[in-house]
């Protein structure tokens, strides 16, 4: 399974290279369906710098209402008002678990980082690389997590983690790129969730939006973490 991880971590972080080099071309507005002027929890410049709209190659049904419109090399693109608003969302909802309550799930790489810090802020629970079986199902299970909502950063990846919430009626957030399904998925943050920036910036603004939505955190004040404390930092061999 790590094998089929790091081969798919190279594709990410081309598709990620892809988002960079688009808004150097002066990607317009029109594009991902904004609107000059609007409100985001970010200025325009920095979610398309991270590459939060980019997705796969791929589309599925489910994943129709979120995508804007498909590049002509193959890439859909995600409509970032609707990722800005399903931030804020899944933000107000978070907010009425208990911190601890909230279980959040990184397989891939590039997401474990943004998990764990996102976790550090908030004070959820983080769960990072492999799902162990039987983590929210067995009862008999020494480790077992008894979590009241689950954030996945990926329902593929993290699909063991899906299945089991969803047997036990937790409700289940989950990030969602152009190819994801929503079997499992209660609560769908639409965004290129195989990007280490992408990851980085959509995980640092969920836990800001969460504090602020707790009254932990003024709406006019940032975190003290950085965006690129949330991002993973990978070797030159990983790289290549």
């Amino acid at each position: 399974m790590s094998e089929k991880t790091e081969k798919d971590e190279v594709e990410e972080a081309e598709e990620t290279k892809d988002a960079k080099e688009e808004v150097k071309e002066n990607v317009d507005d029109a594009e991902v369906g904004l609107v000059v002027g609007e409100d985001l929890l970010l200025p325009r410049d920095t979610l398309l710098s991270a590459g939060i709209h980019i997705g796969t190659r791929m589309k599925t049904k489910d994943m129709s209402q979120f995508i804007y419109r498909v590049r002509p090399d193959g890439l859909f693109v995600l409509d970032v008002k609707k990722t800005d608003d399903r931030i804020r969302t899944v933000a107000k909802f978070l907010a009425r678990f208990e911190p601890s309550k909230i279980a959040v799930v990184s397989a891939r790489l590039y997401g474990q980082t943004p998990v764990k810090k996102f976790c550090e802020v908030t004070g959820a629970t983080p769960l990072i690389g492999r799902f162990v079986p039987g983590m929210f199902s067995n009862p008999l299970y020494p480790n077992r997590i008894d979590a009241a909502v689950v954030v996945v950063s990926d329902p593929k990846a993290d699909v063991q983690a899906v299945k089991e919430a969803a047997a036990a009626g937790v409700p289940v957030v989950g990030l969602c790129s152009t190819d994801n399904e929503f079997t499992g998925v209660d609560l769908v943050i639409p965004t290129n969730n195989k990007g280490r920036r992408a990851l980085a910036v959509i995980f640092w603004l969920l836990a800001r939006q969460v504090l602020r939505e707790r009254g932990e955190l003024p709406p006019d004040q940032n975190l003290t973490q950085t965006i690129d404390d949330f991002e993973a930092k990978v070797t030159k061999e990983e790289e290549t």
